[in-house]
């Protein structure tokens, strides 16, 4: 195996990484939407000629441990030439749900064959479907939008109209998608430029050469730490309230087994529930992604965020579970819940391991809202969708902070000043839920409180959970509060169930309380 300097690897390290992050910048300041440019809900992620990941922007753990498998889909059903990229958000085909919608883009040196792929990963506010932000209930994947298989949205440096028409056509809000697409496309170019910059320095040997030296390093940190583990098999079980159709709990089971001789680890869903009639099932790529996404906490921060970190770890789900669907399922809420439940029962089972690491449960729940109808001050379509934040799980040496997004949604909330602008909409309160985290040595953090004023009659749809399993506390901590949501009209005041749309009308209030996190340890009052 070649040595490198450290110093040059390290340097190379933040240059790959700078990429990813300047076609975030990018993508950010040039989208159209409030939920990529104000709440930064995207990805962006830099892959080498095999497709294997090798630098990641601070950006979407759901997103960035599940866009290799997109970038694969996309290499293998595509010959990309220079100048083309491609498009795809196939939850069976590496994407997560609908709404997130990926461009791939080669890099070339000269025109024999790529040296780099790009990647940009957004959700759309809105991509068709039965419900206005495609965040509703289905009982098939037909139902949820347009679904896009790998196909060439830009041929030699040229939009293809039929694509784009297509993709257009089946949207509510086509001004915008078109932008955010737009801006989607020149995070890509930006990403091709400056790795086409980097070769043209320092040449495309040691590049090459400096790739397979980052992989393997991220490989020797997670098998460091691998083998630090105790001997043995951790299990631990959590549940989902409900599909939204039935009102019966959805198993996720996880049993995680660490060999410290051999530095590695095997991570095994089985005992989960079968996938569901609703929307609620996570993709292979989700369960995956929140796999990558825990073992990743493990590690120091500046540990390079790449491939190499999955090499000493085998993830294996049952198809046509909970965990691995398989079509006709629909997806949606899998990437936004199903996700979060994930990584709660990795880190229940973790606390058995290595409990003086492991934070009690967050929230739990992304609180999807989304908000449709006709915008009085324009005449046309809208679309809201947004994750409202709730309370971090105390940590074993400290409080869980309040009203923050966190594990597999790393967004913001949007402003007020964002949300009135963009929307006929009034925000009415605006806060933290006091006492709403679990008590303990150490405090879960507060959820919020969001209250949402409709200007206009619109369709509101709500995917939620953690109304009846709260976020757990460790180590004696108590559990976190529950969420809820209220409808309030003019003569009646109405719980609004954790997965349900409604129809609101104009002067309507939404009311969303967020859940609280998990406290830890025993309260010595």
């Amino acid at each position: 195996m070649n040595s490198f300097d450290p110093i040059e690897l390290a340097v190379f390290k933040s240059a790959t990484r700078s990429v990813a992050e300047e076609m975030g910048a990018s993508l950010r300041r040039t989208a159209f939407s409030p939920n990529i440019k104000e709440r930064r809900d995207y990805s962006c992620a830099v892959f080498d000629r095999q497709g294997q990941a090798i630098a990641m922007g601070d950006h979407m753990p759901v997103h960035l441990g599940s866009m290799p498998m997109s970038v694969r889909a996309a290499i293998e059903a595509l010959t990309l030439r220079p100048g083309d990229i491609a498009i795809l958000n196939d939850p069976f085909a590496g994407g997560t749900h609908l709404p997130d919608i990926t461009m791939v883009q080669p890099v070339f040196e000269t025109d024999k064959s790529p040296i780099f792929y790009v990647a940009s990963r957004a959700h759309h506010a809105d991509v068709g479907g039965k419900y206005p932000g495609s965040m509703g209930l289905c009982r098939d994947i037909s139902e949820e939008g347009v679904r896009i298989p790998p196909m060439k949205l830009v041929r030699d440096g040229k939009t293809e109209p039929a694509v784009l028409k297509m993709i257009l056509n089946s949207v509510r809000t086509p001004e915008e998608r078109e932008g955010d697409l737009a801006a989607q496309i020149g995070a890509c170019r930006v990403g091709e430029m400056r790795l086409q910059e980097l070769v043209a320095r320092i040449g495309l040997g040691k590049v090459e050469r400096l790739c397979t030296e980052l992989l393997d390093y991220s490989e020797r940190l997670m098998r460091a730490e691998l083998s630090q583990m105790p001997a043995g098999t951790f299990s631990a079980e959590d549940f989902l309230d409900d599909d939204g159709f039935e009102d019966s709990p959805i198993r996720i089971n996880v049993s995680i087994e660490f060999n410290p001789a051999a530095a590695s680890a095997r991570i095994n869903f089985e005992g989960s529930s079968p996938q569901v009639a609703s929307s609620m099932n996570a993709v292979f790529a989700i369960t995956y992604s929140a796999t990558y996404y825990v073992f990743r906490c493990l590690l120091p921060e500046d540990a390079p965020a790449n491939a190499g970190l999955m090499r000493p770890l085998t993830v294996q789900a049952a198809e046509c579970s909970i965990v691995n669907a398989r079509p006709p399922a629909a997806v949606a809420a899998g990437n936004v819940e199903t996700s979060q439940r994930i990584v709660d029962v990795l880190l229940r089972a973790l606390a058995q391991a290595i409990p003086d690491r492991i934070p009690a449960a967050s929230s739990g729940t992304m609180s999807n809202l989304t908000i449709g109808g006709i915008d009085p001050r324009t005449e046309r379509q809208f679309a809201y969708y947004e994750t409202i934040a709730g309370g971090m799980g105390a940590r074993p040496n400290g409080d869980g902070i309040s009203g923050v997004h966190t594990h597999m949604t790393n967004s913001l909330n949007t402003p007020v000043e964002a949300l009135e602008y963009a929307y006929p909409f009034r925000v009415r309160r605006y806060s933290y839920r006091p006492n709403s985290g679990g008590r303990g040595k150490f405090h879960g953090g507060d959820g919020l409180i969001r209250e949402i004023e409709l200007l206009a009659d619109a369709q509101v749809t709500l995917l939620s959970d953690r109304r009846k399993f709260r976020p757990y506390g460790l180590a004696g901590g108590e559990p976190g509060t529950a969420g809820s949501a209220v409808h309030i009209a003019a003569t009646s005041r109405k719980p609004i169930p954790a997965k349900s749309t409604l129809m609101a009308k104009k002067g309507d209030v939404i009311s969303i309380e967020t859940p609280g996190g998990g406290g830890w340890g025993k309260s010595s009052g």
